[in-house]
């Protein structure tokens, strides 16, 4: 007798059933067991508003976790940046795969790079962060560039290039991965141009609090580093009290020699969407060994940036 299918909770966008096909077929490997996806529609994903002004902080991922504590579904994967900061109760997340590619990419018409783009080019991004760090890369740069807030899925963004209607758009290099569309990218962003949102291109696997099987299994596919540099990034959104639209980059990336992991370098970013003000800083140090760890690094670089003024930049606060 077979096992009974183990219910995976998804999002019915094409990059959401992208990465949770992939994450089915790793935890069928790790539990013997088949794994079907149920889709789930979230109010991120009917609205027609700009992130920004529907809150972003959750609206893809309340949905999911209701049917999760309803026990319509036995775990869900979220993308981790759509993850509120906070502890939901009664739910864990149970893993944390390792990353794919953290950077922002460019999709441009003529294989344009950035600063090829023409004088007002128009570039279309969802991410009050993006913009922050675009316009002020561009001032320091003599670029003339226009940001436009777009909303949309993969082929609608793309396709807002391809039409002429915008000159670019900025996107997740982990997105474009996961759909097999890496190609299309003409310029890979360099994170010290535009820092990421905290969390990504990394998942989180997430499943009830109690279902102390399921957590054990999936923990498997769990990547320390991963899990802590992420931790690290989150802690620092938490503790600038900045929802997911707010414009609020963080990276935690490994310094390693060699073979050997030396050292943890966080850096993160927030600013005004027109580029004229940002605080940037990072801080260096021993690799976190436990989760409060990586807490602790966040909040202190967090802390350091607040006294530099960064709640006055931030706009939406999360409540």
């Amino acid at each position: 007798m077979t096992e009974k299918a183990l219910r995976l909770g998804t999002r019915r966008s094409k990059l959401a059933m992208a990465q949770s096909g992939q994450v089915a077929d790793a935890v069928s490997q790790v539990t013997g067991r088949p794994v079907e996806l149920v889709e789930i529609t979230t109010y991120g994903d009917v609205s027609r508003e700009h992130l920004a002004q529907i809150g972003g902080t959750g609206v893809f991922v309340a949905a999911l976790r209701d049917a999760l504590l309803r026990g319509d579904v036995d775990f869900a994967v979220h993308s981790l940046k759509d993850l509120p900061t906070a502890q939901h109760e009664g739910l864990v997340v149970a893993a944390v795969p390792e990353r794919e590619d953290p950077r922002d990419v460019v999709v441009t018409r003529d294989a344009r790079k950035l600063t090829d783009l023409p004088r007002g080019a128009r570039i279309g991004t969802g991410a009050p962060r993006r913009m922050a760090q675009l316009n002020a890369y561009a001032r320091t740069h003599g670029l003339e560039i226009e940001t436009v807030p777009i909303r949309g899925n993969v082929d609608t963004r793309i396709g807002y290039v391809r039409s002429g209607e915008l000159d670019a758009v900025v996107l997740a290099a982990a997105g474009l991965n996961r759909v097999g569309r890496i190609d299309e990218v003409t310029d890979f962003l360099s994170v010290d141009t535009v820092l990421p949102a905290p969390g990504q291109g990394a998942l989180a696997i997430e499943c009830a609090a109690d279902n102390a099987s399921l957590i054990a299994a999936l923990a498997e596919l769990d990547d320390p580093f991963t899990r802590v540099a992420v931790t690290a990034e989150r802690s620092l959104l938490a503790a600038l009290e900045a929802g997911c639209s707010a414009p609020v980059g963080a990276l935690a990336d490994l310094l390693v020699d060699g073979q050997i992991v030396k050292e943890m370098r966080l850096r993160g970013v927030v600013g005004t969407t027109d580029g004229s003000t940002l605080v940037q800083l990072s801080t260096t140090g021993p690799v976190p060994e436990t989760h409060e760890a990586a807490l602790a690094l966040g909040r202190e670089l967090a802390t350091e940036m607040l006294a530099q003024g960064a709640a006055g930049l931030m706009g939406e606060r999360a409540h």
